[in-house]
Parts: C-alpha cells; sequence; structure tokens
C-alpha cells in the first residue's frame, strides 16, 4: 500500500466518521493493569512491560454487532506504533500523544527506572488517555486497525507489518528532519507552528516551576516533623503542659505527613499538562506536514517554469554551450522533436501542479477544522486542570489552618 493509497484511506475514515458517533458512545476502553516479563536465554534475559486493554460494551445494540470481546495484551511499543501508524495516515489531524516511554526531564521528581511500579502505574494511565483521546476523536474512533489494536492480539501486528507502515513510518521520520524554507508560506499555518512552539515553552516553564514549588512544600511540611519531635521530648519532662505539648507534637507530625497523598495528587494534575506539552509538539508536527505539501507544489511550479522556459529556447533556436563551441545547430526536425518532448513533460507538470493543489487544499480544509477542534478540547482540559490544581492547594492550606487552629487550641488550654 503506497502513502497516497494510505492517506486517501485515511481522508475516507475521517469523512465517514463525521457522519457518525464515537466509539466511546458504546464502549468503555480501559488499560487495567500491568505486568512484567522476561524473553530470551538464562545470559541474555530481555525484561518488558505489557499493559492489559479491556473493552466493555454499553450499547446492547452494539454488542450484536460487534459479539464478544476479548482482552489484549500490549507492550509500549506497540502504543508507538499505532501511534506512528496514525500519524502516517491521518497527517491532517492532531494526533493524540503517548505517555512517556522514561524519564525525558530532569526537573520530574520521578524515578528513571521504568520498571519503578509508580512509573509504570503512570505510563499506564497515560496510555489508557491515549486510547480515550483516539475513541473519542471524530476522526480517528473508527479506524479499522484502531478496532484491530483493541481487540487482535497478533493480528494486528501481522497486518501492521504487511501493509508498508514500517517503511512510511521510517519515511516519515526522515522527511521531517529536512528543514524546509518556503518561498510563499502559508500565514495561518505559520501562525499555527509558532503558537505550538509558543504553547511548549510556556508549559515546560509551568511544570518546571509547579516541580520547583512542590519540591519546597515537601521540604517544609517535613520539616514539621522536627517540630513534632521535638514537642514530643518536651512533654516527657512536663507536669501540667505534658498533655498540651504531646498532642501539639502529634498534630505537627500528622501534619508533615498529609503532604505525600496531596502531592501525589498533584503529580496527576502535572501529567496532564504533560500530556498538553506534547499535544503542542503534535500541532507542530501537523504544521510541518502541511509546510512539506506546500513545498511540493512550490517544487512543480518551479520545474513547469523551467521546462516553458526551455521550450522558448528550443522554439527560439537558441542552442546551448556545446553548440555555441562547436557549431552545432540543431535541424527543425530535432526542434520539433524536442518541443514535443517539452510540452509532454509540461503537461505532466500541469497535472502534477493541479494535483499537488487539490492535495494541499484538502489537507488544509482538514487541518484546520481538527486544529479548531483541539482548541476547543484544549480550552476546557487545561480549565478543569488548573481548577483542580488551584483546588488542590486551597486543600492542603485549608489542612495546615486547621492543623494550626488545633494546636492554637491545644497550646491555650495549659493551665
Amino acid at each position: 500500500m503506497s502513502e497516497e493509497e494510505i492517506t486517501k484511506e485515511g481522508s475516507e475514515g475521517i469523512s465517514n466518521a463525521l457522519s457518525r458517533d464515537t466509539l466511546l458512545n458504546h464502549l468503555e476502553i480501559s488499560v487495567s493493569e500491568s505486568e512484567k516479563r522476561v524473553t530470551g536465554s538464562l545470559n541474555l534475559r530481555d525484561y518488558y512491560t505489557v499493559y492489559l486493554i479491556e473493552t466493555k460494551v454499553t450499547d446492547p445494540d452494539f454488542q450484536k454487532k460487534v459479539g464478544k470481546l476479548t482482552t489484549v495484551w500490549r507492550r509500549y511499543t506497540e502504543f508507538e506504533q499505532l501511534h506512528d501508524y496514525l500519524e502516517v495516515t491521518y497527517p491532517f489531524l492532531v494526533i493524540p500523544p503517548l505517555p512517556e516511554k522514561r524519564v525525558m526531564y530532569g526537573w520530574q521528581k520521578i524515578s528513571n527506572d521504568t520498571f519503578d511500579p509508580n512509573f509504570v502505574d503512570r505510563r499506564r494511565a497515560g496510555l489508557e488517555n491515549f486510547l480515550l483521546r483516539i475513541a473519542a476523536h471524530p476522526g480517528l474512533t473508527w479506524d479499522e486497525h484502531f478496532l484491530e489494536f483493541l481487540q487482535q492480539e497478533d493480528g494486528w501486528r501481522e497486518s501492521y507489518k504487511s501493509n508498508g507502515y514500517l517503511q512510511l513510518v521510517e519515511n516519515k521520520i526522515k522527511s521531517l528532519s529536512v528543514s524546509i524554507r518556503l518561498k510563499k508560506p502559508n500565514p495561518e499555518f505559520e501562525a499555527v507552528k509558532e503558537y505550538g512552539v509558543t504553547l511548549a515553552t510556556n508549559l515546560n516553564n509551568l511544570l518546571k516551576a509547579r516541580s520547583r514549588v512542590a519540591e519546597k512544600q515537601f521540604n517544609v511540611h517535613k520539616l514539621h516533623a522536627n517540630y513534632g519531635r521535638v514537642f514530643s521530648e518536651w512533654s516527657a519532662i512536663e507536669k501540667d503542659m505534658g498533655d498540651a505539648l504531646q498532642k501539639t507534637g502529634h498534630y505537627l507530625d500528622s501534619l508533615a505527613l498529609s503532604i505525600d497523598a496531596s502531592l501525589e495528587d498533584e503529580e496527576l494534575l502535572a501529567d496532564q499538562l504533560k500530556e498538553y506539552l506534547f499535544f503542542a509538539y503534535a500541532l507542530q508536527n501537523l504544521c510541518k506536514n502541511h509546510e512539506m505539501l506546500q513545498l511540493q507544489l512550490e517544487d512543480a511550479e518551479e520545474s513547469l517554469s523551467s521546462k516553458n522556459s526551455e521550450r522558448t529556447k528550443v522554439q527560439q533556436g537558441k542552442t546551448g554551450l556545446m553548440s555555441k563551441l562547436f557549431g552545432a545547430v540543431d535541424t527543425e526536425e530535432v526542434r520539433e522533436y524536442k518541443v514535443g518532448l517539452l510540452d509532454q513533460q509540461i503537461q505532466d507538470g500541469c497535472n502534477a501542479i493541479a494535483k499537488s493543489k487539490d492535495g494541499l487544499c484538502d489537507f488544509t480544509r482538514r487541518a484546520e477544522s481538527d486544529i479548531e477542534r483541539f482548541q476547543r478540547q484544549k480550552v476546557l482540559d487545561l480549565r478543569d486542570t488548573l481548577s483542580n490544581y488551584a483546588f488542590l492547594q486551597l486543600k492542603i492550606a485549608r489542612k495546615g489552618l486547621q492543623t494550626w487552629s488545633q494546636i492554637k487550641d491545644c497550646l491555650q488550654s495549659i493551665p
């Protein structure tokens, strides 16, 4: 299957999907657990993690169409293959990002061990969110290979290999690494690309700042355990003040311990912000795809201009350098033959330009529609995430205020 056929397949898929609802109206999708496995010989063991994808029908009518559903185990690399397939097939869409395979940023307070239970569980949640994003996307939800990914453990792997997606992905990666300079860049997509860069920068800085604040919060709260120990030891030598000092110590210990659960909740919110950091890269990737199509059009136009110029010179009898040096002049028959060849090349060039323009217009229309959808989704998601972060900080502050009020009452009760 060629890249053009796959892109056409994706285009038809999104057209059909837009007239239908999404998969999430009929199914529940979850990545419910993870499992560490090993392969290879005794001396060359390779450990890896697999994730269990479970689907549950919530619509009885849909159950009749799909029959019995099965569960499948997938490695992270297979999720990567699905993501790469979607990028190749739907270059005009903002493809939902994957969670990171390993810790990417120095400011993250996460274990670098990819088998660390906390890291694996957070990645499991991220992979589930990735599938839910696809299932909720109007242009991706009914993709045939996505549905196979959810149900066919071995069949999907063979399908991915046999349809030539691996080669297309490799070509895609190579083309994206090439720097593109357009003569007439589309100002709208230039603005979107610049927005994607700025969004990524802002979210990266926000996550760095949050990490520093969280670290300071953690240290301050844990230092209160020192207060707790001091008050508890002090209570042992006081007769009248002992009970109040001991209670104060207990309250301070409670305050020190309370930050652990709060910061775990905060890390989940940070993962939601990190998802949009990766979404910003996906937005830039879409703009890169547009630039590649624009470059194809400009190359075709430049080639046509060159052929037209060459035809004019042949008609006028202008000869090349070798003819001038050796006095050779084309006969009328030779000129007519050359003009005929150039006419055919010019016609092919016109057809190539028309095809490139149609492809670029179709891409632009679909991309602009999906960018608008993405912007609406982004506003809703980030509003909820940032609001929940503010609510969490209020919860931490209330806990601190409650604890210090209890401590005040204890100390004021001293006779």
